[in-house]
């Protein structure tokens, strides 16, 4: 063996190691433990009340600037508050401009209708009675009766179902079923929330909202029907549209049916048809009139009410 072996051979096995042995012999760093000595020997620098004030005052400034900073970051941009209160202002002066020329229009209306009452009184007695049974069945006059009212009210959606999930809210199809199925069990006039429901009518949806032509309406849903209560209620249990009213507690939709001794319904007012002439009639004037406007085609029944259907994954409610 020469000497180099010699000398190889001498060294200590755990000379790789000198990282971690001096990390386990002395887990402390230097400085720390010079400190920690100085403590236990009771040669460290007290803390004074000065001190002590100001890191009480350093921690409130640096709460209060975090805090700050966050509300600035949360608050929106000068053009954003901006813009958002000019639509805001917009959006009331709209609102107000449409129920202003929707108290006109009932105004007219009733006008209109106070005109042709008073003319057709005095010159044509039977074509008063008729045009008051017409008034009635095309939805333009109010009307008083017993009836049915019907309130379906939304449930409260699960945990765990998808956000685009919406089969605890009441949709349009529900309204649907619900207006044709009182139709066909004998009601002589229906309303959903205050709106009457006439034979232009259509019911459908918007998003998440459902919309009786253009008024956008909401939970709880009340449909008030005229007619013979009783009867009602029996023929409608008896028809797809009871069986569909039934699947909807499935989905948490509360249904509440009761009878009602009086029942006031409002009136649509004049209703102007574009497109829409009695059969036989001179269609000479075809040129001079607008342009057609389209309208929601009605059901298999003349008083069917049009919307937009229930996707396919929906259509067992």
């Amino acid at each position: 063996m020469n000497r180099r072996h010699a000398q190889a051979t001498s060294r200590a096995a755990d000379a790789s190691m000198t990282l971690i042995n001096e990390v386990y012999r002395r887990p402390l760093d230097p400085g720390y433990q010079e400190a920690a000595a100085r403590r236990a020997d009771g040669l460290a620098p007290r803390r004074t009340a000065r001190g002590a004030v100001a890191l009480l005052v350093l921690a409130v400034a640096l709460g209060g600037f975090a805090a700050t900073a966050a509300v600035a970051l949360r608050r929106p941009a000068p053009e954003a508050l901006q813009a958002r209160t000019l639509l805001e202002n917009e959006i009331r002066e709209r609102t107000a401009t449409a129920d202003e020329l929707r108290r006109g229009n009932a105004a007219l209306s009733a006008e209109i209708a106070r005109l042709q009452q008073r003319a057709a009184s005095t010159d044509d007695p039977e074509l008063f009675a008729q045009l008051q049974r017409d008034a009635v069945a095309a939805g333009v006059v109010p009307v008083t009766g017993p009836g049915v009212r019907v309130v379906l009210t939304d449930g409260v959606p699960d945990a765990n179902a998808a956000a685009d999930d919406a089969s605890s809210y009441v949709l349009d199809v529900d309204l649907q079923v619900l207006v044709n199925g009182l139709w066909a069990a004998g009601a002589e006039a229906v309303a959903v929330n205050g709106e009457r429901i006439t034979s232009t009518t259509a019911i459908r949806s918007a998003g998440a909202a459902v919309l009786v032509d253009s008024t956008a309406l909401s939970s709880p849903y009340t449909v008030e029907a005229i007619g013979d209560a009783v009867a009602m209620q029996t023929a409608l249990a008896r028809t797809s549209a009871g069986q569909h009213l039934a699947s909807l507690s499935q989905y948490g939709i509360d249904v509440a049916m009761s009878s009602q001794r009086t029942l006031d319904l409002p009136g649509r007012g004049q209703i102007a048809l574009r497109s829409a002439r009695v059969a036989g009639a001179d269609d000479t004037t075809d040129d001079a009139d607008p342009a057609p406007e389209e309208h929601d085609v009605l059901g298999s029944s003349p008083r069917d009410v049009a919307g937009s259907s229930r996707p396919d994954q929906e259509e067992a409610r």
